[in-house]
């Protein structure tokens, strides 16, 4: 849950950057948050949700 916490606000952050350095418009912002909140409700999204976790484990197992 932390994981995805962490990604939403991240994504969020990047929209609203984007959105007010003026790189994307309003209209496909919009679009593309449709697109993620739909996608969620397929059935790809427990394969996304893997996909994402075995990467998060990925990065956490990097040690410098």
């Amino acid at each position: 849950m932390a994981i995805s916490l962490s990604v939403v606000l991240l994504l969020a952050i990047i929209l609203v950057v984007l959105l007010r350095g003026g790189s994307i418009k309003a209209g496909p912002a919009i679009v593309a948050v449709l697109f993620g909140f739909f996608l969620a409700s397929t059935g790809m999204a427990d394969d996304i949700q893997r996909f994402l976790d075995s990467l998060a484990e990925m990065v956490n197992s990097i040690s410098f």
